[in-house]
């Protein structure tokens, strides 16, 4: 079998209204974009990815196609060195990964969890939210969660004096499992820059999270690649440390593993790692006492391929991103059908591959 054509597509779907995601500091984000490959061989067997995207597109099928054409999608390893070689002229590419896996699951006819090792299992969910509320409107939007059977949920705060929000919120919620995301690993600078936090910030924000108390992590209250101050931290709190989701290839994950800087350890099989990645990183964290729980903020088809991962390492959690208007019909917009959660848990596909099928509309 050999890759035949490589097909990239430029897709947009409007929100009913703007949000303001934190990780793009004062933009108002109105439209979900993405770019869709489509991976085809000569077997007529086809793969899909996809990656976020923003302001109009990028454009890389060509180079993508100079690297993949009449390669054999079931040599996973020698694809991903090439797909570092893109890394260095352009994009990274890790989820294209999810193509491969995609095809090899049809051709065996099995889900890619099965592929990886693991057995088909419903995964608890957290309510990921994406931008910064006050009180009485987080009070709201929890209110609605738990009632679709979530048991936890990850807020955002920006700056240290927002832990009182997280107080206020834990009140209100006295049995609620709470996750803190600082969002200071890294940012899309297009309107304003980030605050960073000194490491004395996100050592107050830590104790003062101590003290609320119920919270299952603080993530990326530092730069993401400040491995040093990570584990400086770790060793002056009792609150765990999580972060990870956007380091680039599996050395860097490697790394801060090496020196300590997580209890929880989040890449994201479609920015950082790749599947086969993703689990490389799940057993080293596994040997080193450190839970995997990645990020999946992207779209349908890096949701998927992260809920393949977990469920394939035994994964305790799994991110279910939901800030309205960004919804799962929003998220999942080029799949015929949402991947939705039900009180609380969702499951991979077990179909064939990554076990979803692309709306034709989109591709039209």
């Amino acid at each position: 079998m050999q890759i035949a054509n490589v097909t990239q597509y430029h897709l947009e779907h409007p929100m009913d209204e703007p949000f303001y995601p934190t990780w793009i500091p004062e933009y108002p984000q109105s439209v979900h974009e993405c770019e869709l490959f489509e991976i085809e061989t000569d077997d007529g067997i086809t793969g899909y990815a996809a990656s976020p995207s923003f302001a109009g597109g990028l454009d890389y099928e060509a180079p993508l196609s100079y690297f993949l054409l009449g390669e054999d999608p079931h040599n996973i390893t020698g694809i991903r060195k090439k797909l570092e070689s893109i890394g260095l002229i352009g994009p990274r590419s890790w989820h294209v990964e999810h193509a491969l896996w995609d095809i090899i699951g049809k051709d065996a006819g099995k889900p890619v969890y099965e592929l990886l090792g693991g057995e088909h299992a419903e995964i608890p969910v957290y309510a990921s939210t994406g931008q910064v509320m006050d009180t009485d409107e987080r009070i709201e939007y929890i209110e609605r969660r738990i009632a679709e059977g979530f048991e936890a949920v990850k807020l955002r705060i920006t700056e240290p004096e927002q832990t009182e929000i997280v107080r206020e919120i834990r009140e209100a919620f006295p049995e609620l499992t709470l996750m803190v995301d600082a969002n200071k690993g890294w940012a899309v600078r297009v309107m304003d820059d980030e605050t960073a936090w000194s490491y004395s910030d996100a050592l107050a924000v830590a104790r003062d999270l101590e003290s609320i108390g119920g919270v299952a992590w603080l993530e990326e209250p530092l730069d993401r690649h400040d491995f040093d101050g990570y584990a400086r931290l770790r060793e002056a709190t009792d609150i765990a440390i999580a972060g990870g989701e956007f380091d680039d290839g599996v050395w860097q994950l490697h790394e801060a593993l090496k020196r300590g800087a997580y209890d929880i350890i989040q890449p994201d099989a479609a920015l950082a790692t790749g599947i086969e990645g993703g689990k490389e990183i799940a057993a080293h964290a596994a040997q080193n006492g450190v839970e995997f729980v990645p990020h999946t903020w992207t779209n349908g088809l890096g949701f998927v391929a992260n809920l393949h991962l977990v469920c394939a390492v035994g994964g305790r959690w799994c991110e279910y991103s939901i800030e309205p208007p960004w919804t799962p019909a929003v998220r999942d917009f080029m799949l015929t059908e949402p991947l939705t959660q039900e009180d609380g848990t969702i499951a991979p596909p077990s179909e064939p591959g990554l076990g979803v099928e692309i709306d034709p509309a989109v591709l039209d």
